[in-house]
């Protein structure tokens, strides 16, 4: 029953019509709808690649998930690791020692994050074995009073592999000459760089043991375990699991909520460009609108036949949505092309662009990545589609309506 509407709406989009601006208006909305929708798969996979970027350069230091207590001291840390690693989600544990400092070299001071480590098992939850770009990790032992530190704070402190450096502690010792804060030299053994400014320029390793003595902590107590995960966006699923299996003394936290500021930010910051961008494929879709309109005007005798001949409203109406809707499953489908397509290779257009033009967009000494980066998501480009095929059939209904109301009398009358 529909397929006379079918031909008819399709020979109507093909046929040239007498009036050459309203096939001018469909060309602009088929390219607006194409361009949109290119330009919203291009934002939203780069978007996420700057998403996952981070992510992955905040996870290489930090923990997915961290067990800790209220009072900052857990005794049992081994037995906690243990009950942990029983978990499936859960691969490595390991203790820590946190604490806050400050490095001293060449009469400058710098305010750090000190973090005690054990070398072989802080290498099974974090990346800092491939961050290292002088010495290694492996080099910090016990009693030796060895430290890592970050390659910013390196850069400011101007200390580098060799040197000696004065590690302040906040707690401090009483004197005859009153509280004095505890000083301790360590030698710089290796410098990491994890791309991210808040660890590269304030973050210092040493040795656990080492850390104990410092902060005069009992051997056998830490600040805390942290765990890594088969899947990180487990981690609330596994924070609430975990929390059953411990005592209430423990507090555990997962990254999302330690980090939550910075993919707060990036996710508003793609849903605003992908709302604005949004625009483009709604104001292209909305030409259709007026492509329509004009279309009904000027085929208001051959409505007028149909009419006459025997096609109800509901026809008429079917006729001009199939003739709108072309052009939206048109401009979508070669959206869906062009946006994936530069999607995937957005990385060598642009270095195509800065070589063509000799400008740089990302200078890697500023954002620590020399080339944007893109993650195309099959969810995003999805309801980009459909989001657009949805406006582009919003946008017939009017104009068919008024189709399917023509009088044919009336539209008759001076034929």
């Amino acid at each position: 029953m529909f397929l006379y509407e079918l031909l008819i709406g399709l020979r109507y989009t093909r046929a040239k019509r007498r009036n050459h601006f309203i096939s001018f208006i469909s060309l602009i909305s088929l390219l607006g709808i194409t361009l949109g929708m290119t330009a919203l798969i291009t934002v939203m996979s780069v978007m996420n690649g700057f998403h996952k970027e981070i992510r992955s350069r905040i996870l290489g230091v930090a923990s997915h998930v961290q067990i800790s207590t209220i009072s900052g001291t857990l005794t049992n840390w081994q037995q906690i690791a243990d009950m942990a690693s029983k978990h499936p989600q859960v691969i490595a544990a390991a203790p820590y020692v946190s604490a806050q400092g400050m490095l001293s070299h060449n009469q400058v001071v710098r305010g750090i994050m000190v973090r005690g480590i054990l070398p072989d098992y802080e290498n099974r939850v974090a990346d800092f074995a491939q961050m290292m770009v002088m010495g290694e990790l492996d080099q910090l032992k016990a009693g030796e009073f060895d430290i890592a530190i970050g390659i910013e704070l390196a850069r400011s402190l101007g200390a580098f592999p060799g040197d000696k450096i004065v590690l302040i502690s906040p707690q401090g010792q009483v004197t005859p000459a009153g509280m004095l804060p505890r000083l301790k030299q360590f030698t710089v053994t290796s410098v990491f760089e994890a791309g991210h400014y808040e660890y590269d320029s304030g973050l210092a390793l040493i040795h656990m043991a080492d850390a104990q003595k410092l902060y005069r902590m009992e051997p056998n107590q830490v600040s805390g375990v942290r765990l890594k995960l088969k899947d990180m966006f487990q981690a609330p699923q596994v924070v609430k699991e975990l929390s059953l299996m411990v005592s209430a003394d423990n507090y555990i936290t997962d990254w999302t909520h330690q980090h939550a500021n910075y993919f707060r930010a990036i996710q508003i910051e793609k849903r605003m460009l992908s709302l604005i961008l949004a625009l483009i494929i709604a104001v292209a879709a909305f030409n259709i609108v007026s492509t329509l309109v004009m279309a009904v005007t000027d085929k208001q005798p051959d409505i007028a036949i149909l009419r006459t001949l025997g096609a109800s409203p509901g026809s008429i109406m079917k006729i001009f949505i199939v003739q709108g809707t072309l052009i939206g499953v048109l401009g979508t489908v070669l959206g869906l092309i062009g946006g994936t397509l530069l999607a995937y290779n957005v990385g060598e257009v642009v270095a195509f662009i800065e070589r063509l033009f000799s400008i740089q967009f990302l200078s890697q000494e500023v954002y620590y990545i020399s080339e944007i980066p893109s993650d195309p998501q099959l969810d995003d480009i999805v309801t980009v589609a459909v989001v657009s095929f949805t406006l582009t059939l919003l946008a017939t209904l009017y104009p068919s309506y008024r189709a399917s109301k023509v009088n044919p009398a009336e539209a008759l009358r001076y034929e």
